[in-house]
């Protein structure tokens, strides 16, 4: 019995089928079972399903003898299934790399739920891949699995059947099947979800929906629209048979409600001549299928405008129905061209006044900073900006940042927000700008202005135009308008010779390279013991205990915060001398945290600083971050978590392999991550030896002088690098805090001297 039965039923749909066939047959979890229906598709769709079938033996060739449509092909599929989860594939559609596994992953950990419900991202014809604008509703906090009555909001999701794993017992239980005409979704995945005794969700993008230039059957002029009105007639029918269902009846009315307004609006749909007998039909269909009173409610989100639209169709009142819908559209109109005219007179004065003032002299003596989007004082430029007011102190310095970010700055230095008249003063007037991003696009350097690109970490994943060929990873598509702010760049820091590799080819201009280091790491080697021993006593680490910092980066292929360790479990098996310091990306700043509170469980992730965190702790733990180029820096202990490399690899790419030159000790799984500090691997000779290697590659500037370099050369005109550059084996960065416990004797390390992965 495989684990997953894949259903793909096929009408003409011949230029995409083989890459759906394969985005099955190559994934990297291969239990599976493939059963692709022919729905008697006059193209070439029965040739390719029988030349699958041949090459692959989990590949089941089904042929109907007449075209059916989606649902009884689908059915075809189902009779023929024999897989403990059943999962459904558009012959046009393609599942993601990774996905088969991420979804048995989740399964597994939620307890093998009826029902899972998965993300997707719409495949443009033109290349652009966007994820589902409500991918926050499958947010994996909290329980990992439950009822729906717990999550009624999944109900407001796209109703499809491709977007779920369903447990195959489950359905046969229920009796699902799939009626025919269009809109056939609607009878399976409302019952599927409302009848399911667990519904679990994963966080993650698992199909691209193709979304081709010439529409689908449900954009195009058709009384077969109508079909639509049968099937939620078979949806109230299932309820009706299920008393203890009864209470989603307002649930499900709203949302039919919802749905009919939508297609009635939709003006690709429904021919003229059935406009009306449409909106009679959904009129009488409303009102028969309406709960009294709306008695057991479960509520979902519904705007006073849907309320009003809603209540019209249900009367019948068509007229008043359009009249209200067209002022509804002539409002908005109006109220957009009243936003945009008051936003188009604020830019233009704006404007204005930045032309008017990059007509007056230059001041010398003024350096604008900035770090990670108006964030606040932070990363390479704060360190930059306090050594040049210890070096240069005539020198006045501004920092661009949110209100909400001002109270970090020191009093020396002045806080500018973002937009205002004194920001754009600032940016034409000041000879120095210096940021680890980007500034404003609207910025137009002048001559003799001077910027300086900080960056903000070695490049382990791809960045600049290496991403033109990973859309759903960048940031933004405007490569142009990148280039056009690298060409304004004077200097670009690096902080080793990989990223100056990197940056010159994934962002070319005419910029100068500094290799200095970067000059937030110089405080790695100016703390002083005490300095860390209050630091510690500040965050709440115990006296002697071992501190492991935890913190791993964000992923492209998902938006909710991911939990890859089981904090209270890892926690109970690595004893009482270990303490825990989480920090999560800024990515996911504001969503709370998803574990229990724990007496050795720090959550630093509000912590202005990383650096003191780093100086904190005795060792990282962390994925791809380039936390880990910093951290090796500190010449401490730094161990790999990595679980989930090849999905990360396909989302994002990388530069390089970090399984041949990791900083350390590397685990795949919790278990293995727990065995590497209770044996004491994390800080053996092995482990050393690595950190060194890496070191030597990654940290070969990071002598604690790297902010003076930057300020003599930038900001003070010595073209010579000063201090000169201390060699490795002349460096001695903050040492840990003392441990009380002495470490357990490091085990053998035969698994090392070949693959650090199986």
């Amino acid at each position: 019995m495989p684990r997953f039965s894949v259903i793909v039923p096929a009408y003409k749909v011949q230029a995409y089928l083989q890459e759906s066939l394969d985005s099955v047959l190559t994934q990297s979890y291969p239990d599976l079972e493939l059963i692709a229906v022919d729905d008697a598709s006059p193209d070439a769709c029965g040739s390719i399903i029988d030349e699958y079938a041949a090459r692959d033996p989990r590949v089941t060739a089904v042929h109907l003898a007449h075209n059916l449509g989606l649902g009884p092909a689908r059915n075809a599929g189902l009779a023929r299934a024999t897989g403990d989860y059943l999962l459904f594939l558009d012959g046009d559609d393609t599942l993601a790399p990774g996905a088969l596994q991420a979804i048995t992953d989740r399964l597994k950990a939620t307890g093998s739920p009826d029902v899972l419900v998965y993300d997707y991202a719409r495949a443009f014809w033109s290349g652009e891949l966007v994820r589902n604008r409500l991918s926050h509703r499958l947010s994996e906090e909290g329980p990992a699995s439950f009822r729906l009555a717990d999550r009624p909001a999944l109900l407001a999701m796209l109703m499809v059947v491709w977007n779920k794993a369903y447990r195959r017992e489950y359905v046969e239980r229920e009796g699902l099947a799939f009626p025919p005409g269009l809109y056939e979704d609607t009878p399976w995945t409302y019952p599927a979800l409302l009848a399911a005794e667990s519904v679990a969700v994963l966080d993650r993008v698992c199909v691209h929906y193709r979304q081709r230039r010439t529409g689908s059957i449900l954009t195009t002029s058709s009384r077969r629209h109508l079909d639509i009105f049968d099937q939620y007639d078979r949806v109230f029918g299932y309820l009706a048979g299920r008393p203890e269902l009864e209470r989603w009846r307002p649930a499900v009315h709203r949302r039919m409600a919802e749905h009919f307004c939508a297609l009635y609006a939709d003006p690709r749909r429904l021919p003229r001549a059935g406009r009306a007998e449409f909106f009679g039909r959904a009129s009488a269909l409303l009102r028969r299928y309406r709960a009294p009173d709306g008695r057991g409610a479960l509520p979902l989100p519904l705007s006073r405008t849907d309320r009003v639209r809603h209540t019209l169709m249900r009367l019948g009142t068509r007229r008043t129905y359009r009249l209200l819908s067209a002022l509804r559209a002539a409002g908005l109109a109006l109220g957009r061209a009243g936003s945009a005219l008051w936003r188009g007179l604020r830019e233009t004065g704006l404007r204005a006044h930045y032309r008017i003032q990059r007509l007056l002299p230059l001041r010398p003596d003024l350096a604008v900073f900035s770090a990670y989007w108006h964030g606040g004082y932070a990363c390479n430029p704060a360190a930059i900006e306090a050594k040049l007011r210890e070096l240069a102190p005539r020198m006045r310095t501004a920092w661009i940042c949110d209100p909400a970010h001002a109270s970090m700055l020191p009093r020396e230095t002045a806080a500018l927000r973002p937009g205002s008249a004194a920001y754009w003063t600032a940016l034409a007037r000041a000879t120095y700008l210096v940021t680890n991003v980007n500034f404003d696009r609207s910025l137009a350097k002048r001559p003799g202005q001077i910027l300086l690109q900080t960056q903000h970490g070695t490049p382990l994943k791809r960045v600049g135009l290496d991403l033109q060929d990973r859309p759903a990873a960048t940031p933004t598509a405007d490569f142009a308008g990148l280039l056009r702010g690298a060409d304004q760049w004077d200097y670009l820091l690096s902080a080793n010779r990989h990223s100056t590799l990197v940056w010159e080819k994934a962002v070319p201009s005419a910029y100068t390279t500094l290799e200095y280091g970067y000059p937030r790491n110089d405080v790695f080697h100016r703390a002083t013991q005490a300095d860390v021993l209050e630091l510690r006593e500040r965050l709440g680490i115990p006296a002697g205990s071992t501190a492991i910092l935890y913190a791993p980066t964000h992923r492209d292929y998902r938006r909710s915060r991911p939990d890859h360790l089981d904090f209270e479990r890892l926690l109970r098996d690595l004893g009482p001398r270990f303490t825990l310091l989480t920090r999560t990306h800024l990515t996911y700043a504001g969503t709370a945290p998803s574990w229990e509170p724990h007496p050795r469980l720090l959550d630093v992730s509000s912590h202005p600083s990383v650096e003191e965190l780093c100086l904190a702790s005795d060792a990282l733990v962390t994925d791809y971050s380039s936390l880990m180029f910093d951290y090796a820096a500190l010449d401490r202990p730094i161990v790999i978590h990595a679980d989930d490399w090849e999905a990360y690899e396909a989302a994002r790419g990388t530069y390089f392999d970090l399984r041949s030159c990791p900083p350390g000790a590397i685990a795949r799984t919790q278990d293995e991550l727990v065995d590497i500090f209770t044996t004491g691997h994390w800080q053996g000779s092995r482990s050393a030896q690595l950190r060194a290697a890496f070191r030597a590659r990654f940290c070969s500037y990071d002598d604690g002088h790297a902010a003076e370099r930057v300020v003599r050369r930038v900001f003070l005109g010595q073209p010579t690098p000063i201090p000169a550059i201390l060699p490795l084996e002349d460096r001695h960065p903050t040492p840990a805090a003392p441990v009380a416990t002495a470490p357990a004797p490091e085990p053998a390390l035969a698994p090392l001297t070949s693959s650090p992965w199986p």
